[in-house]
């Protein structure tokens, strides 16, 4: 395999192209106003094995993943964490920011992230309570 290279399928591959070119505003809004641009390279919407992942820095081993209302139940809840232990053991953590936060505490998100780069024990969900 090649250095960033995970199994995945070509209906990932062929997704996460679709979803790249129909992000959410809140997606859209980090991806332009600040991982675009920031220091370190970030790439949006990747295909890692079952999963596609919003935002993935693979000199950091970090992976941003942004959280609507529809995670805020059960159902959702497991699916996240069953996901998360999926990356976790692929060698990513895994940070999970909410869409609320991305429009109401924007600078202290980025500010997270940049301690999330800085530091390899930050991982986890990340909400208004925490900023």
């Amino acid at each position: 395999m090649k250095k960033h290279e995970y199994r995945y399928t070509s209906f990932a591959a062929r997704r996460a192209k679709s979803l790249r070119h129909s992000m959410t505003p809140p997606e859209r809004h980090l991806w332009y106003d600040y991982l675009r641009t920031s220091p370190w390279k970030f790439q949006r919407q990747k295909p890692i094995g079952p999963y596609i992942v919003d935002f993935i820095c693979y000199e950091h081993r970090l992976i941003l993943e942004l959280d609507g209302e529809s995670h805020a139940d059960d159902d959702a809840y497991n699916h996240d964490e069953r996901r998360d232990s999926y990356l976790r053991k692929q060698g990513f953590r895994v940070l999970r920011l909410t869409n609320r936060d991305i429009q109401n505490h924007f600078q202290d998100v980025c500010t997270i992230i940049e301690q999330a780069i800085a530091s390899p024990h930050i991982h986890g969900r990340i909400g208004s309570d925490a900023m």
